[in-house]
């Protein structure tokens, strides 16, 4: 089994041979991006394809795509993760169902942009499965097919029952499953790598090996020299807690996964899975699963959920229990499978605000910010640079009005108070999750957690 290195998506297609020049000295843009992952890239394609003359500068600590822009499950899945009421308090109803309607487009904007750009990540239109198991996430299942309808998912989300559940895919002890229609696997580390290849086309700069020590309205400064911008956008996600000043603004989150080797044909005639859905299930601790082109599973869930201090891990390499987990948990729902060899396992982090809601900006003094995905970020981030584009253009549009635009979340408390929280949440889910695998009613240990953190 190889670990970390970054992920199984760098395995698959290899790691750079060479990087990308470092910044060699003071430099000027009309733009300077912190961060070479989806969001600085998405935000670089559109500000140059609105402005082929603009001055876009990049600046990457590792290598484009290092963190979970190329780490990630490779669900491109258009879905709204985050708290509708909380956006509601702020800006009202329709505003929210804009977002909602926003974020459903960004599917089909991906793979055009794709196709477009000759960008080839395995690509494959399919839906989103999410399967109950229990009473109690059959309960659930129901609620959430109704909420996401009542903020305008209606045409796209229904629910089905366990026959039709197992004529897709045949996991144990399926009672039904929410269908998502609209969405699409892809190969994380091949979108990005084609992005930062087609940005490079268009223009812009791109520094790898280039560390960003601070930042100041009209400055950016690395140990290599400094860039200085009128605008400059930080696209750092999960990594942003490793700026100076910004240790609480969004906690990084810690999530896991495994590839399996490719399965032979007779062990897919027993799962099935001939639509290729992106797979998840109702558990609260979650999984989220791909067959990948070559007939590998990849099954996705937390790990060690948070290190204390906001540590992150080291170049993506899992802990031995969290890899038990993950393996659990596709022996679990894919039996066929358990002799199948773990290939490859690896981790990486992802950008958690106080109240969990995503959220795109620009102030006043040229410092902008994306991120805060809560782990939807391979859709969410191409709206989000959309949405730093317009803003850095000064342009006020249908997108620049969304109400995740200019929202501040208050700040994670000092340690150890938001590690003591994270770690009690997620031990209250995994209670909740064996005492509704017993056959137990939906668990009210689940929203004790979420209240804890300000999930709910």
């Amino acid at each position: 089994m190889r670990l970390g290195g970054p992920s199984f998506w760098y395995a698959d297609i290899g790691l750079p041979d060479t990087r990308r020049a470092a910044l060699a000295g003071d430099a000027e843009a009309d733009v300077a991006i912190v961060g070479a992952g989806y969001s600085g890239l998405w935000a670089a394609y559109y500000l140059k394809q609105a402005a082929p003359d603009l001055r876009v500068t990049i600046l990457e600590k590792h290598f484009a795509g290092f963190g979970a822009s190329g780490r990630n499950g490779g669900w491109l899945s258009g879905g709204f993760a985050w708290n509708h009421a909380r956006y509601a308090q702020t800006a009202g109803v329709g505003p929210v169902r804009a977002l909602v309607r926003a974020m459903m487009g960004t599917v089909d904007e991906v793979i055009r942009v794709a196709e477009a750009e000759g960008i080839d990540a395995d690509i494959r239109r399919c839906d989103e499965l999410l399967v109950a198991t229990n009473p109690a996430q059959v309960a659930r299942m129901q609620a959430e097919c109704d909420h996401r309808a009542a903020w305008g998912e209606e045409a796209r989300v229904h629910t089905i029952g366990p026959e039709e559940t197992r004529a897709r895919i045949a996991i144990p002890g399926a009672l039904g499953a929410m269908v998502v229609t609209g969405t699409a696997r892809i190969q994380p580390a091949k979108l990005v790598r084609g992005l930062a290849l087609a940005v490079e086309r268009l223009g812009v700069t791109l520094h790898e090996d280039t560390e960003v020590t601070a930042l100041a309205p009209g400055r950016v400064s690395t140990a290599r020299g400094a860039v200085t911008a009128p605008i400059i956008l930080r696209c750092t996600e999960g990594f942003t807690a490793t700026l100076p000043g910004l240790r609480r603004d969004w906690l990084p989150m810690n999530s896991a996964q495994i590839a399996t080797e490719p399965l032979p044909p007779e062990v897919w005639d027993q799962i099935g899975w001939a639509g290729h859905e992106i797979v998840g299930d109702f558990d609260h601790t979650y999984c989220y699963c791909q067959r990948t082109r070559e007939g590998r599973i990849t099954v996705g869930a937390r790990g060690v959920p948070y290190k204390f201090g906001s540590r992150l891990d080291h170049n993506g390499e899992p802990d031995a229990e969290t890899i038990r987990r993950l393996t659990a948990i596709l022996h679990r729902h894919f039996p066929a499978a358990r002799k199948a060899r773990i290939d490859h396992a690896w981790c990486g982090v992802l950008g958690v605000p106080r109240d969990w809601c995503a959220t795109v900006g620009l102030d006043a003094n040229g410092l902008g910010w994306a991120g805060g995905y809560v782990g939807t970020g391979v859709s969410t981030s191409n709206l989000a640079g959309r949405t730093l584009a317009d803003l850095a253009l000064g342009r006020q549009t249908d997108l620049t009005a969304l109400p995740w635009v200019g929202r501040r979340p208050r700040r994670w408390e000092p340690e150890p108070l938001r590690w003591l929280g994270v770690r009690a949440m997620y031990r209250l889910y995994s209670a909740a999750d064996r005492a509704e695998a017993a056959g137990g009613p939906p668990s009210r240990l689940a929203a004790i957690g979420n209240r804890l953190t300000g999930r709910a």
